[in-house]
């Protein structure tokens, strides 16, 4: 049986605590991260709303866009919390399915139908994250 000193147990433990900030950093820092959407593009769809996911984390706006061939694709497009927006105006009723909207976008760059919510306009009106009002709420 070993007897543990006190200088052995204060190394554990420190050693114990370094993994764990070390694992909770590495998973704050991959939540928040920008690496599947490409930065330097900026691309603009036009399409109907097929639904509007009011969830934690993020919100997502699904888009039912016609490319260029005639077929119907949905594009899903990953927005900031719901917390953020609603304190910038938005609420769960500010895009509805079947809302017309023409939505800017970081696409994936990986090429698939999807993107990072920059702007998009639904009507006359013009929503952004950074707290344009919605005439809704």
């Amino acid at each position: 049986m070993k007897i543990w000193r006190f200088g052995d147990l204060v190394i554990w433990r420190s050693a114990a605590l370094i993994a764990a900030l070390a694992m909770a950093g590495t998973t704050l820092s991959a939540h928040h991260s920008f690496a599947a959407f490409d930065m330097t593009k900026e691309q603009t769809i036009t399409g109907v709303v097929s639904r509007f996911d009011w969830t934690n984390p993020h919100t997502f706006i699904w888009v039912d866009v016609t490319n260029e061939k005639g077929v119907t694709e949905s594009w899903a497009i990953e927005g900031m919390s719901p917390n953020y927006l609603g304190r910038r105006g938005w609420s769960k009723n500010s895009v509805k399915p079947g809302d017309k909207i023409t939505v800017s976008i970081r696409p994936l760059k990986e090429g698939k139908t999807g993107g990072m919510f920059i702007r998009a306009q639904v009507g006359d009106r013009v929503l952004m994250p950074t707290g344009t009002p919605t005439d809704e709420r």
